[in-house]
This record gives C-alpha cells, structure tokens and sequence, in this order.
C-alpha cells in the first residue's frame, strides 16, 4: 500500500516550485495569463502576506464567493500558506443562503466577485450587511453577521466598505518574507484548511471540515488513478466551490506538477478550445459537460487528440456518453470517481485500464489507503458481496466533521471511525462497487446535492403556504429535478408561478422546484408518517415530467 504524505498544502507548492519552476502551473485562456510555478508560488506568497496584514489568524475563517477566477485559485494556497480556513460558496447561492453560511461558519472575512448570472453579489452583500456602505474597509460592524470585518471585492473598481484585491496585495508589502515563513511553519497537516457546505444527509447545509492531510492525499489518489504526471495539463471547467474542482482538480496539480486549465465559468466550446490551444492531456466534467461538448455544433472542428484521461463525476454516465468521450474525444482513459464532501471527496474510482463496460456500470473500487464495506443498514453488519447494503467508509479522507455540528457528525461518524455515507450499495468480487440507491431524501441535480428539508423551510416562510414536501423526480438531462407538493392555507389561491417568483433571487436557481403541484392530502401511512416514495411516483405518472409551469392544480 502506498505511503500517505504527512505535510501541508503550503510546504507542497513550495516543493512542486522547487522542481518545476520554470513549469506551467495556471493557464488561462480567457484571461492571457500564464504563471509558471515561481511565479504563481510568488503571487501566493503576496496575497497570504496580505491576509496576514488583516490581521487574520491561523484557523479564523474566510469565505469566497466566486466563478473559477484566477484570484479563487490564488486565495485558496495564499490561505494555506498563512493558515486561514478557506470557506467555499457555491455560486448559485442568493441572500437567503449566503447569511446562514456565513453565519454558521463564524467567516471573519468575505471574497468576492461583482456577481454571476444575472445575480449582483455586491448588492446581496449590501441588503444583508447595510451597514457595510458607510463603513471603512476593514471595520465592518455588522449587526447580522457580527463576526465579519472585512469584505475583499475581487476587482478594482472601488465598493463601498470593501478593499480592492489589489489593496489586499498591496498590504501583503508591510509583511516581511520571514513572517509568512513563521506562520506557515506553525500550520500541522491535521489542521483545517478548507470548509464547504453540503447538505449532508439531513437538515441545513453542513460545514465540513477537511484538513491539509484529507485533501492532498485525496487529490495524489486521485491523480494515481488517471496516471497523472507533471507532463499532464489539466482542462478544469467544474467549479472550484466544490472538491471536484479545488481538489481532484487545483490541488491534484499542484500535488503532481500537472498544470491547472481552469475556465471562469463553463462554456462548451471554451472547454474544446482550451483542449485544442493548451493540447490539455485530461478533462474534467460531470455528465451534462460532457453531452454539451459532444453535442456542439462545432466539436468536429476542434483538435482533441492530446486528451488522454480525465474524470466524469457527479451522477451515472450513460454508456453512449462514455463511448463518445473515448471514441470521439480520444479520452481513451477517463474514469469514473465516487464519493462525497465528507470523504475529500473521493472514495472508489475506475483506473485508466478498466472496460468501458466497468466504468459506466461501476463507480470502481476503493482508492489507496481507503476502506469501504457495504452494510445492513438495520443491523451494521457487513453483507456478503453483490448483496445490497449502506456504503460506509474509513481512512485518511474522512472528514474531521461538521463545524460546530457535534450531533451530527456523531451521526455521519460511527465510533469506529466509519463514515456512514447514506448511499445504497453493492460491491462485487473483485472489490468494483455499484451505487443503487439512497437511505436519504438527497435529490442529486446535475451533480449538485439538494436537502429538501431545506426547500421545505424556506418554503413553508411563504404566507400562503400550509404544508409542503419535497422529493426528487428522475430527469433525463440533469438526473433529478426538484418536485413540490404544496398545501394551501384555507381560503388562499396559489398558483406554481407564485411559488416560482417567491422562490427567484432568495434561494439558489438550481434549488426551485420544476415541478408544482397544490394538494389537498398527502399519501400516509397508518402511523401517520407521510410516503415520500409515493410523492415521487405520483409526481412521475401525474404530469409525465411537464414543466412546472404546465402543472395543473392537482
């Protein structure tokens, strides 16, 4: 079995600087930029100087709301290097869901862009934080998120309350080399280092604690399986909010030398052009990128023939999809990655030799150094194999837990260390596990994870609303969409439209149900507990998956 690395995030750039400096680390077409190793180590070593003159301690808390800008990439090993938990938020996110995150994490400062999508983030900042208009940047006062102080504005226009990104480099000059060198020599790999929100497998999105240990090791696994090396250049279009891009991709370079292609935001035929121009040697997407990109009008114009492996995650591939991403992309070697936020996240992949036949019908077996088992979920005993049970996992990629959530991560963590991962599982002789289907409520959209508990609660703050409940109902594109069975306080009228235009702007796109439908009962059992799996059949055969906005009042 493989040696697991014992250091941390900031000692393993200065290492992979050490050997390549003169290498690609980030490119970015979009942009015209290109760092090599020194001088993306250089432009890190600036910005964590420039945390540390904000005066933000080692484990204190920032947050980044961004596309894949370079600043992201940036802020996320300038925060290693100094110490500083980096908070990741999801780019869908609207005002609703920004202030419980920030909230709930105790962030002491905020980094983010102008906006995305249509969606201000500035102006979502300002409605949460009012008082940030006419405070001086740095001396936030606010009476909602007392907690934080300093909003970073990743531009250079001049925001009211905020530094400029090129303040916060500025300010990393008062900061001399031997100070970074002593605060990055404090840091464990133990220690926390990056924080993001999943839904778990109950109730409001969950802070999960990954230290430098979890990820790099996470990320090297990861590289093993798709053969990766500092000759490798990786195309990265899958956001960096989530461990897809900001381990298996950022850090799963920096930890081989590989060089990082990211996109700002994801464009299919950005994506191809990126591959043709950078002769990237791996691609990354969840299933959807990769239909789009195969689908595009102008994928036969583009040179693919550098691609070689990469990584589709996030729900089942279609077979027909996997075929075309070897045939007709030439990625001969892509696999397929399981696994969650909680377990850094990856868990079981396919190699770069597996059939096609086991990577569309598998998620692979277990990484190096991971133990999975498939359980009785009645009983926590170990099934025999192919029998169905509960995947749960234990090693060095389980999370050191939900922060300031004790009861849940009890929940999530058994005694023995088993991280209990909710999802129903077989796994075959050859340890090749198949996923067959959930113990939790999770609706999976186009790889994002959805807690309807969360839908729920925002939707019963509706004035009209008497009840409601969310389930998942299967969707051919994105895997699942949202589907809501509402009730209706006596005497009011409430139309789909009105719960869609409730929703708009207040929580994230992606979170709103597609599918309405007004009810007068649920479907129960005799002890009174309402069937979900019933909602969910009647939500298919019902409406045979029309539109929410063709759904007739039931």
């Amino acid at each position: 079995m493989a040696e697991l690395h014992y250091t941390t995030i900031g000692d393993l750039l200065d290492s992979t600087t050490a050997k390549y400096p003169d290498k690609d680390a980030v490119v970015y077409i979009e942009r015209d930029l290109r760092y090599s190793y020194k001088q993306f180590q250089e432009t890190c070593n600036q910005v964590a100087k420039g945390l540390i003159s904000l005066d933000i301690q080692k484990g204190e808390h920032i947050a980044i709301w961004a596309t894949n800008v370079p600043e992201w990439v940036v802020t996320q090993f300038a925060s290693a290097k100094m110490g500083a938990v980096l908070v990741t938020v999801n780019t869908s996110y609207r005002a609703h869901e920004l202030e419980y995150l920030l909230h709930q994490s105790d962030s002491t400062t905020l980094l983010l862009i102008d906006g995305y999508r249509g969606t201000s983030y500035t102006d979502i900042v300002y409605e949460i934080c009012p008082e940030l208009k006419e405070a001086l940047p740095g001396q936030l006062q606010s009476q909602r998120l007392p907690k934080l102080k300093n909003v970073i504005y990743l531009g250079e226009e001049t925001k009211p309350g905020m530094y400029k990104w090129s303040d916060l480099v500025d300010q990393g000059s008062a900061i001399s080399d031997r100070d970074l060198i002593a605060r990055q020599a404090q840091l464990k790999p133990e220690d926390v280092i990056n924080m993001q929100y999943t839904s778990g497998t109950t109730g409001f999105p969950k802070g999960v604690m990954l230290s430098h240990y979890n990820i790099i090791n996470n990320a090297l696994n990861v590289a093993e399986s798709q053969r990766i090396t500092e000759n490798d250049k990786i195309c990265i279009p899958v956001p960096f909010f989530h461990c897809f891009g900001c381990v298996m991709g950022t850090l799963a370079s920096v930890a081989t030398g590989a060089t990082m292609v990211p996109l700002v935001t994801f464009d299919p035929e950005r994506v191809l052009k990126a591959v043709e121009l950078e002769k990237c040697t791996a691609l990354y997407g969840v299933p959807t990128m990769f239909i789009a990109e195969l689908n595009h009008p102008a994928f036969h114009t583009y040179d693919l023939s550098s691609l070689r492996t990469g990584i589709m995650a996030g729900s089942p591939c279609p077979i027909e999809v996997m075929k075309k991403v070897v045939e007709l992309m030439g990625a001969k070697e892509v696999t397929i990655a399981y696994g969650q936020t909680e377990s850094s996240p990856v868990i079981t992949q396919t190699r770069y030799n597996d059939s096609i036949e086991r990577r569309v019908s598998t998620v692979g077996k277990a990484l190096e150094n991971v133990e999975v088992k498939i359980v009785d979920p009645a009983t926590g005993e170990e099934v025999e194999r192919t029998v169905q049970g509960e995947l749960c996992t234990r090693g060095y990629h389980v999370m050191a837990g939900y922060y300031n959530m004790p009861e849940q991560t009890s929940k999530a963590i058994d005694v023995d260390g088993w991280l209990h991962t909710g999802d129903l599982a077989t796994m075959d002789e050859q340890g090749y596990v198949k996923i067959t289907g959930r113990l939790k409520d999770m609706i999976i959209r186009g790889g994002e994870n959805i807690y309807p508990r969360e839908i729920e609660e925002f939707l019963y703050t509706h004035p009209k609303i008497f009840d409601v409940q969310v389930v998942g109902v299967p969707d051919e594109r994105y895997g699942e969409q949202v589907a809501a069975f509402i009730k209706v306080k006596e005497g009011e009228v409430l139309s789909p439209e009105e719960v869609k235009a409730f929703c708009e702007g207040r929580i994230a796109r992606y979170k709103i149900p597609y599918y309405i439908h007004i009810v007068q009962e649920y479907p129960m059992t005799a002890s009174g507990k309402i069937q979900k799996y019933k909602l969910r059949e009647l939500a298919i055969t019902k409406n045979n998956l029309s539109k929410a906005s063709e759904i007739e009042t039931a």
